[in-house]
This record gives C-alpha cells, structure tokens and sequence, in this order.
C-alpha cells in the first residue's frame, strides 16, 4: 500500500507532513509518497532521526496557498495536489491526504477523480466525539448550498461509513433541526424529512446538538454552511474546556494535588476532545479516496489522517460507497 501525502498543505508545511510521513510508515510499515519540493523535503528529511526507507519523495515544485482559488490552481500546474492525485489516479498510490486549501482539494478531486457514478455532490464527513463512543456529521463544509436530494444521498454515505469505518451495525440517522419534532427546521429540513423517511436507512428522524453529543445517532445529516460552523464552534468549545480546566487545576497547591489524582480521567477528556486524534475529513463521493484535514494540523494530526486513510483502503470503504449508491440510484 502507498499513502499519497500533499507535503506541503499545512500552516506550517513541509514540517509537520515531513515528520509524520516518517512517523506513520514506521508504525503502520507501509510507504508514504511524500509530494513536494524535492530538495526542500530533502533537507527536512535528513534533520529527522529514524528509519525513513518507506518515504519517497515526489518531486512538485509548486504548492497551492489557502488563499488559492480556480485562477491561482490553473497558473501552478506542477502543485502538489495535482501531482499526487495524479499519481493515485495512475495506480501509484491507493489514497491521497492533504491539510490544504479545502476548496482547491475538491476542485482537484473532481476534476482528476470524478464523482462515483449516481452521486450528485459529494460531502465532507467528520468525526465527532459523542458520549459512549463517536458519530459521523455530514456535509461538515463542502456544500454551503444543498438541495433534498443532496442530503438524502449524504445520509447514505454516512451510513455506509458508520458501518465501515466505526463499525457500527445499522446506524441511526438523524437529520440536524432546531426540534426534533417532524415540521421543524427550515426548507431544507422540511423538505428533506420525508425523503429520509421514504428510504430504507435506519431514519430516527430530527436531533437537536444534545442528541447528537448524548450519543443517541450515529449519523447527523446537515448542509456545509451548517455543518462547518457547527465543526469550528465544537473545536472552539472543546479547546475552551481543556484550557479552563488547565487554568484552574494549576491555580494553587490543593488543585494541582486534586489534578494529579484526577490526571487519568483529564487525559481521557483531553484525548476524546482532541481533533488530532482524528486528523482528515473524506471527500465522499468522490470516485478514490480523498482525506483533507485542518490547515493547523500538526504532525500528530498528520499521522491520524494517514492511519484513517489506510484504514479506509483496507475496510474496502471505496467499493462500499460505490456498491451503497448503485443500489440506491436502482431502487429510486
């Protein structure tokens, strides 16, 4: 198996990528593609210990800024997210990950890729941490406008990606509302109840946040727009509460006493919150595997997207999304 890896889509690129490229193919013994600047990856290469015989270096000597848009992409032809998409699409590599321009990710994607024959628009999926365990929301930012149709097809990926990645047996789906009476919600919600209601998935009908967060859906189905301010305050909320915690445990000699007793219950906390412990979001719908992550990602978040990529490739997720959607598009 070869992880294709956008080498220089992160803040603070090539750092991050460069070590979890090292990282990552030492703990899941598998190559990692590094794309980029060939004597720049070098450089970075040769300050980092550790047995690096698993990462070779693509050469692309043009790199996308998250101030990209269409216009900038088309003037660098030689980025890495052309590059490396290229080279999965050439059978050189099973999966792509990137922390870049998420925009400019999906424009590659579907320009090198294509979508899965039947999908309409494909979506951004998160995990979210939920009491008892995790659930996937969807779309978390790659459709700020959607229709009906669009989230109805985003519930039957998220489903398939329950089953497949979290192994979670006939996920619940939950349609994001402000109530979770049947009538409640905007058009789209309204519009979209009784399409999610007519098809075979397991529809528990409208979830409010504390649904979600109370671990009573395995599934959230929302618009980009709505799904990526829910993402951003969750991570925002989620860093307030470790940072609060950390202030007034450290205040004065009896909390740093109480925090030391406390310390494994804190870390499982600081763990469960952390968005580097997932590390990329896939592109569902897209006819490969496509993994974006956040452009602040460090190492360790780069090393989590690389575990989750090549878990994907494993589990077959590809072919289930395939399989799931054809089956759908014949019953409709």
């Amino acid at each position: 198996m070869t992880i294709v890896l956008d080498a220089m889509g992160s803040d603070g690129r090539p750092n991050p990528e460069v070590q979890a490229a090292v990282t990552a193919s030492n703990q899941l013994n598998e190559d990692i593609a590094l794309v980029g600047d060939e004597a720049v990856l070098l450089e970075k290469l040769n300050s980092i210990p550790g047995d690096q015989s698993r990462v070779h270096i693509i050469h692309a000597p043009e790199a996308l800024d998250m101030s990209d848009h269409i216009a900038e992409a088309r003037s660098k032809k030689q980025n890495t997210m052309r590059v490396g998409m290229d080279l999965v699409k050439a059978g050189e590599g099973d999966a792509f990950v990137t922390a870049g321009n998420t925009g400019m990710a999906m424009y590659y994607a579907k320009k090198v890729f294509g979508d899965i024959p039947g999908v309409i628009r494909p979506c951004l999926c998160a995990v979210f941490p939920v009491r008892n365990g995790q659930a996937v929301v969807l779309d978390i930012g790659a459709n700020a406008e959607c229709r009906p149709e669009f989230l109805v097809q985003f519930a039957i990926m998220g489903n398939i990606y329950a089953q497949t990645m979290l192994d979670i047996t006939n996920p619940r789906i939950g349609l994001l509302a402000n109530g979770e009476e049947e009538g409640k919600g905007n058009n789209l919600v309204r519009n979209t109840y009784p399409m999610l209601k007519n098809t075979n998935l397991n529809f528990i009908g409208n979830v409010e946040g504390k649904e979600l967060f109370g671990g009573q859906v395995d599934v959230a189905v929302t618009d980009g727009f709505t799904g990526n301010i829910m993402l951003k305050s969750t991570e925002a909320v989620a860093k307030l509460i470790v940072d609060i915690l950390k202030e007034e445990l450290m205040s004065s000699l009896r909390t740093k006493i109480g925090a030391l007793l406390a310390k494994p219950a804190f870390g499982k906390i600081r763990e469960m919150l952390d968005p580097s412990e997932i590390g990329a979001a896939p592109l569902l719908g897209i006819d490969s595997l496509v993994f974006v992550g956040h452009g602040r990602s460090d190492a360790r978040a780069v090393v989590s997207s690389i575990h989750a990529a090549k878990q994907a490739v494993d589990n077959q997720l590809l072919g289930e999304l395939r399989k799931s959607i054809i089956e759908n598009i014949q019953k409709d």
